[in-house]
């Protein structure tokens, strides 16, 4: 289909007479052109979509199931409406899509039926001004814009405007990101508000989603708007995937889920997905499969935009056996037959579950899916709700800093703010969209508009968490029927008393996979036994360290500078990551626990760093521990000990950003005149409980290189 001119200005609002049969026909022809096949017929609920955006031009929530062709209701909307179908042609749609993987699948999906698709997003600045033009020209069918954009001010004061004027039909997808009670909030969807507000009378507008229980249904219905006369039209249908055989298998330890995959995955059908609640056991999952002869690629938020785009594709095409991601492979990776999912770990909530789990068997007689719960799941759990909305107290900080500071960019907020850079840019972004900052170029700056800390609502948001971990945490548990659980956890209206699918793992008795070998098992183990994690300090001071009373500026200069040094593990990873986690709890030990002695003694053994000193890093809080092992280094390495940097003051928190962390660290750490002494002229290990920012171990170092020491390497026992 060629794309069509730009609309005629004096389009009516709605279409007034239209024939339905005859549009239907027509919908169907489009239908079949897009999915390639001549018997391609559309479901009812999908054409009383498409009626209702193209007849009646109205506003839409179609909430169903992964695979049910919801993708399908736009683009054959889009045809119709630049068509002219329903009244007169019409401007562009306009797809808010939150990934680059879904936007690559819809633009190759639209080119198949002859509709002209272009994206914007930052993967591809260079191509936004001729995309502007094509779009301006009336040559562009569909522009899919990523919700990032739509904050760009560039983007947001300049083009969305236009965008909004011009546009024949908006498309929201993934529309439970829009809200708050979604398991996958991003503020930046709340910008699709404004869009929408801006809209002219009679422009269309359509959301969709697989994840969405009863309230958040209601939530992103009520913020689609629309009229008195014509609320948006809601259509759920049934959440149930025939296709999909669920289960849980309970093990052990890591060691039994790694040799579980090794030995299980080669017996399935297919490529498919193997799901890890973190980044470091994402890459550990992937060591182990490798090392066992699999062909599997990870896919985190930390993978290369390149070689993410080569493992899309090589799973697509088969050439891998799984990719081994987080949750950054969540939404909007379209192939139809993948064979299964498997996850490595529970995620907080049933339906974050659901939605990864759809991925798999939508276009398969059967597709696998099965959970391999882990002990340390909670504690994961925790700690991804500690990003959740700050306190009223870091939030006034913030706006009090803009309206005495006037334009801040984020980096320069850090030094007036304590909150982490990530949880700082999501706080920013929802007082963008209550209109209390504001995105500029060059930062933020305050609106001067009334603001309130609306406390109840975000007290039942985090109730309502707590109650999705409960639910996950019993669907580990239940006797009842797996798809049922969670076809009633997201409010399914087509589930029936007493139904069962027939298919899990309680309803047949039956499971996929055995538990391992011990061999095999001894493998795995011997992997995650092997200890040792780089560990580097920072090379560049933060910006803005004035605002806290600090001359630091650019990059540290070489002569002060520490080297790559190790950690037994990191904190996040599988294996050590837990005996870490426990040795560094509240309730610190005196001593280094004795299981860790060994791993100290492996990761020393093979490093062979050369020092001539140990020096350990003081603390008020783990001062004896840090003590122990430091003491225990040197006799391992055969060289002195000459004592601790000394701690001063409170102790420095960890859970600040990097600005507010450096500058604490720098007031409590002081070095001693005999410790400056003992390392002049000499290379130095420098000993510590764990690292994070790398701060502590930047500003140790910087003293004792400043005092003579002509290297300095760190060694601590946990990162991260």
């Amino acid at each position: 289909m060629p794309a069509s001119p730009p609309p005629d200005a004096a389009a009516p609002a709605a279409a007034t007479a239209v024939d339905r049969v005859a549009l239907r026909a027509q919908a169907e022809e489009v239908l079949r052109r897009l999915v390639g096949r001549d018997d391609a017929r559309l479901h009812d609920d999908q054409w009383q979509a498409i009626e209702a955006l193209v007849a009646d031009h109205r506003r839409v929530l179609v909430v169903q199931r992964t695979g049910w062709g919801k993708s399908a209701v736009y683009f054959v909307a889009t045809a119709l409406l630049r068509a002219g179908a329903g009244g007169a042609r019409r401007g562009p749609t306009v797809i808010v899509s939150p990934l680059l993987a879904l936007m690559r699948n819809q633009v190759e999906s639209a080119r198949r039926a002859g509709i002209a698709a272009e994206t914007l997003n930052s993967a591809n600045v260079q191509d936004w001004a001729d995309v502007h033009a094509r779009v301006a020209a009336g040559e562009v069918d569909v522009l899919l814009v990523s919700p990032e954009r739509l904050n760009n001010p560039g983007f947001r004061d300049e083009v969305l405007p236009r965008l909004a004027q011009d546009a024949g039909l908006v498309v929201v997808d993934e529309a439970h990101c829009i809200s708050d009670w979604g398991h996958d909030f991003r503020p930046d969807y709340r910008r699709i508000r404004t869009l929408l507000g801006d809209l002219p009378g009679g422009v269309p507008v359509l959301a969709t989603t697989a994840t969405a229980n009863a309230r958040v249904t209601a939530d992103v219905a009520e913020q689609l708007g629309g009229d008195d006369d014509a609320p948006p039209l809601v259509l759920r249908g049934s959440l149930d995937r025939p296709s999909l055989r669920l289960q849980v298998t309970q093990l052990p330890d890591v060691a039994t889920r790694l040799a579980w995959l090794a030995t299980t995955l080669p017996a399935l059908e297919g490529s498919g997905i193997i799901y890890c609640l973190t980044i470091a056991a994402a890459e550990q999952v992937t060591e182990h499969l490798r090392s066992a002869g699999l062909d599997v690629r990870t896919y985190t938020g930390q993978t290369d935009p390149a070689e993410r785009e080569t493992a899309e594709a090589d799973l697509l095409a088969n050439r891998v056996k799984a990719l081994v991601a987080t949750s950054a492979l969540g939404m909007g990776f379209d192939k139809p037959d993948l064979a299964f999912v498997v996850h490595v770990g529970a995620p907080s909530s049933p339906i974050a579950y659901y939605q990864q789990v759809g991925r798999a068997g939508r276009a398969t007689a059967r597709a696998d899916v099965v959970l391999l719960p882990g002990q340390d799941d909670r504690a994961i759990w925790e700690w991804f709700a500690s990003t959740a909305f700050p306190p009223e107290q870091e939030v006034r900080a913030t706006l009090a800093a803009l309206d005495a500071h006037g334009t801040l960019s984020t980096a320069h907020l850090e030094t007036f703010v304590s909150l982490r850079r990530t949880r700082l840019e999501g706080m920013l972004k929802v007082l963008d969209v209550d209109g209390a900052v504001r995105r500029v170029r060059g930062g933020w700056e305050s609106t001067g508009e009334p603001w309130s800390y609306d406390a109840e609502r975000y007290a039942r948001v985090t109730a309502a968490r707590r109650a999705e971990q409960a639910t996950m945490l019993t669907y580990l548990t239940t006797d009842e029927c797996r798809m049922a659980y969670l076809r009633a956890a997201l409010d399914d209206p087509a589930l029936e008393d007493g139904w069962r699918c027939g298919r899990c793992d309680t309803c047949t008795g039956t499971t996929v996979g055995e538990v391992p070998a011990e061999d095999a098992v001894a493998s795995a183990r011997d992997l995650l036994a092997v200890p040792g994690e780089p560990v580097s300090a920072r090379r560049q001071w933060p910006t803005g360290l004035a605002s806290l009373g600090l001359d630091l500026r650019g990059r540290l200069p070489a002569g002060e500078q520490v080297g790559e040094g190790r950690a037994v593990g990191r904190l996040d990873g599988l294996g050590w990551g837990g005996p870490l986690r426990a040795a560094l709890r509240d309730e610190v030990p005196t001593e280094l626990p004795v299981g860790l002695r060994g791993p100290v003694r492996d990761v020393l053994e093979a490093w062979r760093p050369g020092v001539d000193v140990v020096v350990a890093v003081g603390s008020a809080g783990r001062g004896a521990l840090v003590a122990h092992l430091a003491g225990g280094t040197a006799r391992l390495l055969g060289v002195p000990w000459a004592g601790s940097l000394t701690a001063v003051g409170t102790p420095p928190r960890h859970d600040v950003n990097s600005a507010q962390r450096l500058a604490d660290v720098i007031r409590h750490v002081e070095l001693p005149d005999e410790v400056a002494e003992a390392v002049a002229g000499r290379r130095v290990l420098l000993v510590d409980d764990r690292t994070d920012t790398g701060w502590t171990l930047t500003v140790a170092g910087r003293l004792l290189r400043r005092a003579g020491a002509t290297e300095v390497l760190p060694f601590v026992l946990g990162v991260g």
